[in-house]
């Protein structure tokens, strides 16, 4: 089952195994090294998204730049899930130790993650994320840890839309830390990576 996405696994700390989702364009190995700097002895789990953008792989479809196609994505997500907990088994590592962190659309996928399929990530790092669509008025995030990460001048992501993301995470139990720089664009920063590697130094303390 761990087969049905192209994949990057590492072994490491059976109870936290970051799982990377990367960007538009890119592919298992993004992230890679970045997850290794980040949550040193961490466990890696890297799929590759299976839509193709005019050749770039993304984790769904969308339907123009900021106009997600909803039933692709959410469909996209249930396979996602099911696979995070295929691969577990597979590999041995334990599934209510999954963090995620992903990158504009695979952070959109991390979030649907959160709303649909509660407890597959014990907590997520939203980089440059939007709200893909409203929560359900049931969902119950439990306090789960999560990071979102915005900027002030990113093209693709109109800070408000982060700010929404978060609203919506927050009124539903999660626990959020929001990193926000007004000068930044969608590229990561120097401050976007040390922040990210601040939070998830310290989950579990």
């Amino acid at each position: 089952m761990s087969e049905s996405f192209i994949h990057v696994f590492e072994p490491g700390d059976a109870d936290r195994t970051l799982l990377l989702l990367h960007g538009t364009g890119g592919n298992e190995n993004d992230l890679v090294s970045l997850g290794r700097q980040l949550a040193p002895g961490a466990g890696i789990l890297s799929p590759r998204g299976k839509v193709l953008e005019n050749g770039m792989p993304r984790f769904f479809r969308r339907l123009a730049v900021g106009q997600l196609d909803i039933p692709d994505l959410q469909a996209r997500t249930d396979e996602l899930a099911d696979w995070i907990g295929a691969a577990a088994k597979d590999y041995g590592f334990n599934p209510a130790g999954v963090v995620g962190l992903g990158l504009s659309n695979g952070a959109n996928i991390a979030a649907s993650l959160l709303f649909r399929r509660p407890g597959v990530l014990a907590a997520a790092a939203l980089l440059k994320p939007m709200l893909p669509y409203p929560p359900p008025d049931d969902l119950d995030l439990a306090a789960a840890p999560v990071l979102v990460v915005s900027a002030g001048r990113d093209q693709f992501v109109p800070a408000t839309e982060s700010e929404g993301l978060v609203k919506a995470l927050e009124a539903h139990g999660a626990r959020v830390d929001f990193h926000f720089d007004p000068g930044a664009g969608h590229a990561l920063t120097q401050d976007d990576l040390l922040a990210t590697a601040r939070w998830l130094g310290e989950l579990g303390q």
